[in-house]
């Protein structure tokens, strides 16, 4: 493990644009605002940022090869980096979440990243299993320490470590996967959310295992099923379905091109079938391609659509092809919804902004010609605050036809 104290701390000095950046808050120092360094930095360096009068500005942490070069960790007064600093951090961290949820949700975000002052560490509690997920190799050298205080401070049976892809090679001594504290995984995580049940992959599955993001939508989603034939396209492992079959859908249809997601989302259904709802609804799955699906399917076939695909612009430059793919869906969404239908259409691309992910969905919608009304529009969920403007990026929409 790299000794954090073994030289002196890496100074910077960038440019007035990025001082004024860094002052409103933005979490991110990028390569080219760098304009004085006083040796070279290494990967997990405590970055000390003065500003031209050589005034402390800020600190963050140093990654050497990437765009972002500093991911920041506060801004301000100057302030002691130590041991009890990250206790307290975390603390703070953690009070944010204290009265959101009840005993029937034991999964949720515990901290989302640079929005909770993290930036690049994401922590998600299962019930007893923690999954900390890292999309920087400067928490690297650092991650022995983290993973103590976490375990002090949040009961758990295990901390597992899950690296995004552009650092699995980089975050020796740790691997993808890892229980970095606590018992062996001998079972299936499951964890409860607004009183069902689902089970999950946290070692190779999506994310950290879940789409925690989308609770609010799901719980939306059941309040408008009932009696309803719903279509669930992008379905993953059925989250929006079985809350649709437990707010008294007639059936419900999970369709995806993944034969791993579907056979999860019929999992899902099974470990919940003591509720009488869930067991009374008809529960069908489909495995195509859900673009070409639902230009093929025949027409007014149900009465509430949610389309929730995986983002669809990974990078800036897939945003205009991205724009016309959510409209296209929306097309042959409204297509296939009985009069009465509502269309739940959302995003998860970052690059694609909130008003034209709107926008795309208002347009096919006035295309279709038939009438609708705008029901509600969503973003981001209490556990999952969004900080600064790259941070939104989930949003949904709401149309009865």
């Amino acid at each position: 493990m790299m000794d954090l104290e073994s030289t002196p701390n890496l100074r910077l000095r960038v440019s007035q644009k990025a001082e004024s950046i860094l002052r409103s808050g933005h979490p991110w120092l990028f390569s080219d605002s760098i304009r004085e360094q006083n040796r070279t930095g290494r990967t997990g360096d405590l970055a000390v940022i003065y500003d031209r009068e050589d005034r402390f500005l800020g600190m963050g942490l140093f990654d050497p090869e990437g765009p972002i070069r500093v991911r920041m960790l506060h801004v301000g007064k100057p302030q002691k980096l130590d041991h009890a600093w990250w206790q307290q951090h975390l603390t703070t961290t953690l009070d944010r979440r204290r009265n959101l949820f009840d005993p029937q949700t034991n999964g949720y975000r515990l901290c989302n990243g640079e929005n909770d002052g993290w930036p690049g560490l994401v922590l998600d509690r299962y019930d007893s299993t923690l999954v900390l997920k890292i999309y920087t190799a400067a928490w690297i050298p650092r991650l022995e320490e983290i993973v103590g205080i976490i375990g002090e401070q949040v009961p758990c049976e295990r901390i597992i470590l899950r690296l995004s892809r552009n650092i699995q090679d980089k975050s020796q001594p740790f691997i993808e996967g890892q229980i970095v504290r606590g018992k062996p995984l001998l079972d299936p995580v499951t964890f409860l959310e607004s009183g069902l049940r689902f089970e999950i992959d946290v070692v190779r599955g999506q994310k950290t295992g879940f789409f925690l993001d989308q609770r609010d939508n799901r719980r939306l989603v059941e309040s408008l099923s009932h009696g309803r034939r719903v279509l669930n396209a992008f379905s993953f492992s059925g989250g929006f379905s079985l809350y649709a079959a437990r707010g008294g859908a007639v059936s419900v249809t999970d369709l995806d091109i993944s034969p791993h997601a579907l056979a999860a989302a019929n999992r899902n259904f099974a470990l919940n079938l003591d509720q009488p709802a869930v067991s009374h609804c008809h529960h069908e799955i489909v495995k195509a391609d859900a673009f070409d699906w639902l230009d093929s399917a025949p027409p007014a076939s149900f009465d509430l659509i949610i389309l929730d695909p995986p983002s669809l612009a990974k990078r800036e430059s897939e945003r205009e092809q991205a724009i016309g793919a959510y409209g296209r869906l929306t097309r042959s969404a409204i297509k296939l919804l009985q009069p009465g239908g509502i269309l739940v259409a959302c995003s998860c691309s970052a690059h694609v902004s909130t008003e034209e992910f709107l926008g795309s969905v208002r347009e096919a919608a006035t295309q279709s010609g038939r009438l609708f009304t705008e029901l509600q529009t969503t973003a981001h969920p209490a556990d999952h605050p969004a900080t600064f403007p790259e941070a939104h990026y989930l949003k949904a929409i709401y149309l009865g036809f």
